[in-house]
């Protein structure tokens, strides 16, 4: 078994899954009461269990939502987009990131005559942006492996939240003013978004 993250308790175990090797994080955490497992295509299973779960319930656990996983497993789709060929590192797809995303948000902002306070890149592994109460701006530096029309969407839906704090009727009408086409980027996303998730980028460019 191997540890990682040591301080959250975070290991890594090799499973059989419908006959193949398949690795599955294990979390400890005090925020569950009962196991919980969660997949996410592009990304190692993860089973979630209390503080003080012992060897034994772990791997009964393990069983238990085994027929479930393989399930998922077996569902996966095919990757498209072909970035296991890429060399981009993470330094280099922030400061490409930053530079694509800050122009954007500046011309919104201007557009609808509003201000965010900052703007953050995060290494997310399920979220594109956020904007918070306070006007700070976050975004998925990986959003720089989708198309630009793509990333454009996802850094307008942010802007537009410092309009209109919420997902209601009045804010897809105005992300649809800003961007009438909208939905086939939103689209993209959820076809071909957990690809661009599960990017791993090399430590050094051309590793």
């Amino acid at each position: 078994m191997a540890v990682r993250d040591a301080p959250y308790r975070h290991t890594v175990r090799l499973i059989e899954v419908g006959g193949r090797p398949v690795e599955l994080q294990v979390r400890r955490s005090s925020r569950v009461r009962s196991d919980r497992i969660y997949f996410r295509q592009g990304q190692p299973p993860e089973l979630v269990v209390r503080p003080r779960a012992t060897e034994e319930q772990i791997a009964a656990a393990i069983d238990y939502h085994l027929p479930w996983l393989e399930r998922q497993l077996a569902s996966m789709q095919e990757a498209r987009l072909g970035l296991d060929r890429l060399t981009l590192t993470e330094d280099q797809g922030r400061t490409e990131a930053r530079a694509r995303i800050s122009l954007i948000a500046q011309s919104e902002a201007i557009a609808l005559g509003v201000a965010y306070r900052r703007l953050t890149l995060r290494d997310q592994r399920s979220r594109w942006g956020s904007c918070s109460s306070k006007g700070t701006l976050s975004f998925n530096w990986r959003l720089v492996l989708a198309p630009h029309d793509v990333l454009d969407y996802v850094v307008v839906h942010e802007v537009c939240h410092l309009v209109e704090h919420h997902h209601r009727p009045s804010f897809w009408r105005l992300v649809e003013r800003r961007r009438p086409q909208y939905r086939e980027q939103k689209r993209w996303l959820d076809a071909y978004g957990w690809e661009i998730l599960a990017y791993r980028p090399p430590e050094e460019a051309g590793a």
